[in-house]
């Protein structure tokens, strides 16, 4: 399961407000090569399932993962903070044994 924060979700129906965007579209959460650490997250607004996705609904937000990304992102949060320290999306992941200091990418 991936799970979406409160905050998350509030920013991410407000994207979705301001792009336009339609009920088709959902948050694809996907794992890249690269980073300090060597592994990075991605993240996009999509409207394209393929077969094989993993597909997550948590507080009414729909969360699709390729399946070579489950592996890496299962049991993450995906959290917003509009602190001092930096406004953005993060990823709050139980598998990262490593993390880098800005939060985009970790090991395993």
């Amino acid at each position: 399961m991936i799970y979406i924060s409160e905050n998350a979700k509030i920013r991410v129906e407000k994207l979705i407000v301001q792009e336009n965007y339609n009920s088709d579209y959902f948050i694809r959460v996907s794992v890249t090569s690269g980073g300090c650490s060597g592994l990075s997250y991605k993240m996009d607004f999509d409207n394209k399932p393929a077969t094989n996705d993993e597909v997550f609904i948590d507080k009414g937000i729909k969360i699709v993962v390729d399946p070579k990304s489950i592996l890496y992102l299962f049991g993450t949060t995906l959290d917003f903070s509009e602190g001092l320290s930096g406004k953005g999306f993060y990823f709050d992941n139980p598998n990262a044994s490593r993390t880098c200091s800005c939060g985009e990418s970790f090991s395993l």
